[in-house]
């Protein structure tokens, strides 16, 4: 099958297995609001975002070597599973060790059960759906997608409706969720066959050499991703913080759109790289342009719409939520920006320069954290942290990925739309005259713009769908 038709046809597969139900935890915003008081989610939120540092510390990092190695090693997958099964239970073991550590964090208290299960839970499904990925079992992947978002959302409701048990039931069902998709992935791919009781010792050392570096990297993209909502709790309080995580549910279907996409592009990009380097610089080229056209015109269709958005999902007490959306949204499509320069070094196995570009995001973002929160702007200044981190980091990798991969940036077409999300962001925020016929005016020049890159793609997925 024809490179692209690949790419288009694993995006198509993958959406069509988790934007469905992802867009339904999208709705379920509204539901939250309504049974957590904003102070109750943002313990939720603090709870659930402290997993997520923790969770490349116990696993050290080993689930994307696993989705790496696997995609290069068909004969030795068994060596490269049993490694990271091997891996994260040895982390499992010293995380149980240090739990006392987490008993010291008095917003923790009472919770820290909850953060240990969701941790552990998080690193045993994502072994073994980056492993089935990896495989290239596209459809199977997807499916598992479906049913951890339907387990979570059914248990949202149980817990939080039904039982009303709120914080513990909020976070209970995705670590449920994680659970019960594990032991379906064990049980349809019989994973157990994929362990052997003699690993090969290279796996061991290649892997680990890969994925170590990923431990910092990924510490460093949390810190970027979500310090600013610590800072907003310990500076202003857990309402604020709570209205402000609100705020972050909106972006998310950027978010949903980049992922989807990245899933696929990764495995294609790896594939793709063995064969004819000019033709694979080609290749990385046409996506970008195709995959940045579309990511600019979906952030601005949200900026436009932010405010009704808020309003529709969330309840009344929310409501100021929305102000905070439009500078969340443009950090999106520069997180999906820095994820595809990323793609670079997945392909290169270049996992060093992942550590430091994430450690130059990690430090402007506290600097400006520490310097916007506390000053009039309060929350907002957050948001606008966040957003100048990702752009920098985007510049920083825009010019150091292409050593690797050298394809054409299109660096005119990046700025006029960056131009017309800013002119959005401002009118948007400050509700200056005119607000409303501008956001109009600016949507329409961004499909403008951005129709020549969309069009190859448009022609490409009509010719799939025909098919």
């Amino acid at each position: 099958m024809n490179k692209y038709k690949t790419l288009l046809s694993n995006t198509l597969l993958i959406s069509i297995g988790t934007f469905g139900s992802k867009i339904l935890v999208f709705f379920m915003v509204r539901f939250y609001t309504g049974y957590l008081t904003p102070s109750d989610y943002g313990t939720a939120d603090l709870i659930t975002q402290t997993a997520n540092l923790l969770f490349p510390i116990i696993s050290m990092g080993i689930t994307d070597g696993v989705f790496r190695f696997a995609l290069d090693n068909e004969r030795g997958r068994r060596s490269v599973f049993t490694v990271g099964f091997i891996t994260i239970t040895a982390g499992a073991v010293f995380f149980l060790a240090v739990i006392p550590l987490l008993n010291t964090v008095k917003e923790f208290k009472g919770y820290i059960w909850l953060i240990v299960i969701y941790t552990m839970a998080y690193c045993y499904h994502s072994l073994c759906a980056q492993f089935i990925r990896a495989k290239g079992d596209t459809a199977l992947f997807a499916v598992q997608g479906i049913i951890n978002t339907s387990l979570v959302i059914v248990l949202n409701i149980l817990f939080l409706a039904v039982f009303k048990i709120g914080v513990t039931g909020y976070v209970l069902s995705v670590v449920l969720a994680d659970f019960l998709c594990t032991i379906f992935l064990f049980v349809k791919e019989r994973l157990w066959r994929q362990f052997t009781l003699h690993p090969r010792k290279i796996a061991f050392k290649r892997m680990l050499r890969y994925s170590i570096p990923l431990i910092p990297a990924t510490i460093f993209w949390w810190i970027t991703s979500v310090s600013d909502r610590y800072m907003v709790n310990a500076m202003i309080g857990s309402t604020e913080n709570g209205i402000y995580a609100v705020s972050y549910k909106i972006p998310t279907i950027l978010t949903l759109v980049s992922t989807i996409f990245m899933q696929a592009w990764q495995f294609s990009a790896v594939t793709e790289s063995h064969g004819d380097r000019k033709e694979h610089i080609r290749f990385f080229t046409n996506v970008w342009r195709s995959f940045q056209a579309v990511m600019f015109l979906a952030g601005s269709v949200i900026i436009a719409f932010a405010k009704p958005a808020i309003r529709i999902l969330s309840t009344e007490q929310y409501y100021s939520a929305w102000e905070y959306v439009p500078l969340l949204s443009a950090s999106m499509i520069f997180t999906a920006f820095v994820s595809f320069t990323g793609t670079v070094y997945v392909v290169t196995k270049q996992s060093g320069i992942s550590f430091i570009t994430a450690m130059a995001g990690a430090v402007i973002n506290i600097a400006l954290n520490l310097l916007l929160i506390p000053s009039p702007l309060g929350v907002q200044g957050a948001a606008i942290a966040t957003f100048l981190s990702y752009f920098a980091v985007f510049l920083i990798r825009a010019v150091n990925s292409r050593k690797y991969i050298p394809f054409k940036l299109y660096g005119g077409h990046i700025s006029v739309n960056t131009v017309l999300i800013t002119v959005q962001i401002v009118f948007s925020v400050l509700q200056l005259p005119f607000w409303i016929p501008v956001q109009a005016v600016c949507l329409l020049l961004l499909a403008a713009v951005n129709f020549k890159f969309l069009l190859p793609c448009l022609t490409k997925l009509l010719s799939i769908i025909k098919k």
